[in-house]
């Protein structure tokens, strides 16, 4: 058997399997874990649970041990580094007028290296920015791209909800938002009132749209014709949430009605307009008769030229 903990490097970071060994661990413990890129201070989610050595992943690191009062110290002065660091390097970033928005730095836990994470339309040219980095702090300098949706999650706020971000406080991986989703839920598709802090749609789109979808299956769309009791007419609006449907009758009448208490059967398509006759009955088609314009406009050009050349003769 193996313990394996969850374990996570920020608040609402992505989650990771580690051996715990024997230690005894609990949520919200503080730990040092040897990682890729050294040795790493990161927060217990999820306790220790014991696996099948067969089940566990692949590649499993190990949790080296519970953070000592020194480890905490350690990370409280990398925090005062990062400040710097980040303010020095924002202002060489407007020193050399360079386009791009410098968004966080994170210094590892042992400080051989410190990375830098920018925002930017395109490629940047930051190659003398790393030297100056690294000749004001003596360390190895990673400058690394990141997009809008992980800046906000980053960066942090309040959403237009009133609430801390979802993205910063417990969303942990991003999920694909369309329109298609905001449309569903009938929402106005206005950028200013679907759009998070990162310009992007809101995440929370999704958190309801399967059940969206789910209630309007036992509902008639838009545009068909129903039939309840002495009520017949077009649906043209949908009370999702509380199950009724909108009815137009043919003397414009609005009803609502209860959705169950529509049955199948008594829902039909919306009868199709008559498509218009084209032309009448022994009215030839003036394009024959007549020609196009090219076709009269050639004509004319050529009676011009025959008559210019009798002229001359």
């Amino acid at each position: 058997m193996i313990k394996i903990a969850k374990i996570q490097f920020y608040t609402a970071g992505k989650l990771y399997d580690f051996n715990a060994g024997n230690l005894d661990l609990k949520p919200g413990d503080r730990v040092i874990v040897e990682t890729e890129r050294g040795k790493s201070i990161a927060t217990v989610v999820v306790g220790p649970r014991e696996f099948e050595k067969g089940a566990a992943p692949e590649g499993l690191k190990n949790i080296t041990r519970k953070a000592l009062p020194e480890d905490l110290e350690a990370a409280a002065r990398n925090a005062i580094k990062e400040k710097e660091a980040h303010a020095l390097c924002l202002a060489k970033i407007n020193e050399r007028g360079m386009d791009m928005k410098l968004v966080r730095v994170e210094y590892l836990f042992d400080g051989s290296k410190a990375i830098f994470y920018f925002t930017a339309d395109g490629r940047v040219d930051f190659r003398e920015l790393v030297k100056d980095l690294a000749h004001a702090f003596h360390t190895r300098i990673e400058m690394r791209q990141i997009g809008v949706r992980d800046e906000a999650k980053m960066v942090g706020g309040i959403g237009i909800c009133g609430r801390e971000l979802c993205c910063s406080s417990f969303l942990r991986e991003f999920e694909p938002v369309s329109v298609k989703m905001a449309k569903e839920q009938n929402l106005a598709l206005n950028p200013t009132k679907i759009s998070g802090q990162c310009g992007r749609l809101l995440c929370c789109l999704s958190y309801e749209y399967e059940t969206y979808c789910t209630l309007k299956r036992c509902l008639p769309k838009c545009g068909k014709r129903v039939k309840h009791g002495n009520v017949e007419g077009e649906v043209v609006k949908l009370g999702v949430l509380d199950g009724t449907v909108t009815v137009r009758t043919d003397d414009h009448v609005q009803v609502v009605l209860k959705g169950e208490e529509i049955k199948p059967e008594n829902i039909t398509d919306r009868p199709k307009k008559p498509l218009r006759e084209q032309g009448k009955e022994g009215q030839p088609d003036t394009k024959e008769s007549h020609g196009s314009g090219r076709e009269r406009r050639g004509d004319r050009r050529s009676d011009n030229r025959d008559k210019n050349k009798k002229e001359k003769r």
